[in-house]
């Protein structure tokens, strides 16, 4: 793993904006956390995948849970059909303790699809997966700008950094199992790229 942590900007690092389609409805925004928000990107590339970006991609937004690591977290899905991915589906991912957290999917494109939390979770923002072509080589980011939830959860994050370590290794974990599912190798390792933004420059 290759790891960095940097100061942040607002300007730089503010989540994307809901798309106007999607159900606005119990979503919990970086406005109404706790603490700095964390914009950080897990990312590797693939070397020899039997997959193309496209295929591995319609995999995962098909059953997120076929790369969940088990022994950290798994997809339920309560709203939408299953084997498809679409804009206002919700789910559960489900982890041990009381970590549990919904979130509706507000954004799905071509090998790309973003969730938002919803009223419950541990943190306000979003997560974003994506596949893309790259040198050569299938590459797959996860993505996230998100502060916690209330100031307990900021506790537990950022200053015992507990569920901050936690998620790191959940996330990192995931990445591993998409590379399996590829049928080719990782190569360069994980990069966990992260920018932290102080609480006094989150705007509403």
């Amino acid at each position: 793993m290759h790891r960095d942590e940097l100061e942040g900007s607002w300007q730089e690092d503010a989540p994307p904006p809901i798309p106007s389609g999607a159900e606005r409805a119990e979503l919990q925004g970086p406005s109404t956390g706790a603490g700095p928000l964390f914009h950080r990107r897990y990312r590797t590339r693939i070397r020899a995948a039997r997959l193309g970006p496209d295929e591995l991609f319609d995999l995962v937004a098909a059953d997120p849970d076929r790369v969940a690591p088990s022994e950290f977290a798994t997809f339920q899905k309560l709203r939408g059909e299953e084997g498809v991915m679409r804009v206002d589906d919700e789910f559960v991912v489900r982890m041990p303790g009381p970590w549990d957290g919904p979130v509706r999917v507000v954004d799905v494109r071509p090998a790309a699809f973003r969730l938002a939390t919803l009223e419950g979770h541990l943190e306000a923002g979003q997560i974003e997966f994506r596949a893309s072509h790259e040198d050569g080589l299938v590459a797959f980011a996860i993505e996230s700008w998100a502060r916690s939830a209330d100031r307990l959860s900021d506790l537990l994050y950022d200053r015992l950094r507990m569920s901050k370590e936690i998620q790191l290794h959940m996330w990192t974990s995931t990445l591993e199992r998409v590379v399996q599912l590829s049928g080719g190798r990782m190569t360069g390792g994980i990069e966990i790229h992260t920018r932290k933004v102080h609480a006094g420059d989150i705007e509403g």
